[in-house]
């Protein structure tokens, strides 16, 4: 469907949400706190504003399989700000969905509370794909986003997912892609995968080859990125590639590359490693925008922080989407902070509101925050700029800590 179309789609939801009885605007009254919530199209809302709202409102889109409270909750009703989130309408990784019902509950605040005088989006995980496809699709919404841990490139997330795979099947001998969706895979994984290769920390000759890939598709030697790696080394192998993201993942475009002195000719790697390519009009900015490979147009501030050993949204997206921008001549608007922690949306308190306060800077007074060269040459370094007043302590997510124990029949 044209985008023109789809726009169309959008615009009779929301018309359709405005004349429901259920969401008839409510006075605010004398100016005390609102909190309220309910069910509407995108799920379950949440709207929170405070006693003397200062009049900014932040839209907080969570990530995969996590829930409408926002992280930044506290912060904001200590500082006068209103949000509101959607639980959005259903699992799994939909952005394409959730972006529409995060405008819907944008559209609902507005009716139910009145019209902000800035709104920001705040993205986390799977919500910064929403976020940044709502910046590129929907100019003029938001007047600047947070990404936090996102998939601030979009679809480029199934591509490395697709590639770590490719690239465990190659070195490894073995042909687990043919199971890929089929049951029988963890215990290919034990059984074959993993005396081939190793673990981080225990590798194989074969797993030293696999381990230089990884570095280099997930963005090269990045502080703590065996920590963030030996995490999600077993469940990178496991993640279902079902939907739009499977249907739209590609390798064909991925040059691999590996280090010297490790026995692996670099073109014959490039040459023999399995590919995937897209399903038909997977990709297609006119049929499927928010899975088609994003723009870097942007129009407004965007301040994204991530983890440098990240290995679940690997930092090498905030990498290619500071090219993106480069391209379209909207580095300007792109503010990116590395932390450097090994894991995956574990950032403190301190790190998050740190960079809201100085994304609202930027946005109210045109204070442009500092940030770190993504691109630098040496990436062992980032993280080391000082951001902040002091050092985050930054708690590692006790969901994300799974070890590969499991798959021998030891739960952790």
């Amino acid at each position: 469907m044209p985008i023109s179309g789809r726009l169309a789609l959008v615009t009779v939801a929301l018309l359709v949400l405005a004349t429901h009885p259920a969401f008839s605007t409510v006075p605010v009254g004398d100016g005390g706190p609102i909190s309220r919530g309910g069910t509407y199209a995108g799920g379950r809302y949440v709207i929170e504003v405070p006693a003397g709202w200062n009049g900014g409102l932040v839209i907080y889109a969570h990530g995969f399989e996590g829930s409408e409270h926002s992280p930044l909750a506290s912060h904001l009703a200590a500082n006068g700000y209103a949000w509101a989130a959607s639980s959005f309408r259903s699992g799994g990784y939909r952005p394409d969905w959730f972006l529409v019902d995060t405008l819907q509950v944008r559209d609902l605040f507005i009716r139910e509370v009145g019209r902000p005088r800035w709104t920001i989006i705040h993205g986390q995980s799977m919500g910064g794909h929403v976020a940044i496809a709502s910046l590129e699709l929907h100019p003029g919404v938001y007047q600047g986003a947070l990404l936090e841990c996102g998939v601030i490139d979009g679809v480029g997330l199934g591509d490395l997912y697709l590639a770590y795979k490719a690239a465990a099947e190659y070195f490894a001998g073995v042909p687990l892609l043919d199971a890929m969706d089929r049951p029988e895979l963890p215990a290919q994984i034990s059984a074959l995968w993993l005396p081939a290769l190793g673990e981080p920390g225990s590798y194989t000759a074969r797993g030293r080859r696999f381990d230089s890939v990884v570095k280099h598709r997930f963005g090269g030697d990045l502080p703590l990125r065996l920590h963030g790696l030996r995490q999600r080394y077993v469940p990178n192998m496991l993640v279902p590639m079902p939907g739009p993201l499977g249907r739209a993942g590609s390798t064909l475009h991925v040059r691999y590359r590996i280090d010297p002195g490790l026995g692996v000719d670099e073109a014959e790697l490039n040459r023999k490693i399995r590919r995937f390519a897209p399903a038909a009009g997977a990709r297609s900015r006119e049929l499927d925008p928010v899975f088609a490979e994003l723009t870097g147009r942007i129009t407004v501030p965007v301040l994204a922080i991530h983890e440098t050993g990240d290995a679940r949204v690997p930092f090498s997206l905030q990498q290619a989407y500071r090219r993106r921008t480069l391209a379209a001549g909207t580095s300007n608007l792109l503010v990116q902070r590395a932390i450097r922690w090994g894991g995956h949306c574990a950032f403190d308190g301190e790190a998050r509101e740190q960079a809201f306060d100085d994304l609202v800077a930027w946005i109210e007074r045109g204070v442009k925050p500092d940030g770190d060269d993504v691109l630098a040459a040496d990436v062992s370094k980032l993280g080391c700029d000082g951001h902040l007043s002091s050092i985050p302590t930054i708690r590692l997510n006790g969901g994300e800590a799974m070890n590969i124990t499991w798959l021998r029949g030891t739960a952790t």
